[in-house]
């Protein structure tokens, strides 16, 4: 398990298909996800859908810059559509644990792979290919608070 990272990202965009906007800081609604955000609103493309982890979605900085890298596929990170961008960390080991963002607890609830919405929507082929094994966590607000880029991440300890 890592130490810990940092967030260097935080996007929300008010509905479907529309842009999305980058933040210095942001309130976290608990239970609900980021203040102004889709998803926070219950307005996303998959916010009817029964299920955990639709609250908040995280995407670490090493994964889209690994796409590119490889040659696979050229994205700007608020590209991904995810709300927050880390850091240091290693996501998936945040699967099933407890973490915190800042003052702000969240429950990494499950993988968030890239769905074929994300592909359409940027015109881009191959993005859903390169993300499939990278694209991030879905989490759950277990305590709200205030967002702050630069804020660390860091995992709970289990009980």
């Amino acid at each position: 398990m890592d130490r810990g990272g940092h967030l260097v990202g935080i996007y929300t965009t008010a509905g479907r298909g529309a842009p999305m906007r980058a933040h210095s800081r942001v309130r976290v609604i608990e239970g609900r996800g980021l203040d102004g955000d889709r998803y926070a609103a219950g307005t996303g493309t998959y916010s009817a859908r029964a299920g955990s982890g639709r609250a908040v979605t995280l995407i670490a900085r090493e994964a889209v810059r690994a796409v590119a890298d490889e040659g696979r596929v050229q994205l700007a990170e608020h590209e991904t559509r995810r709300n927050l961008v880390t850091e240091g960390i290693v996501l998936p080991d945040l699967i099933g644990r407890a973490f915190r963002v800042g003052d702000v607890v969240l429950f990494g609830a499950r993988p968030c792979p890239p769905c074929g919405y994300l592909e359409r929507l940027l015109d881009r082929p191959g993005v859903w290919r390169a993300l499939a094994e990278r694209g991030g966590l879905r989490a759950d607000v277990v305590l709200g608070g205030t967002l702050e880029l630069g804020a660390a991440v860091v995992a709970l300890p289990t009980p």
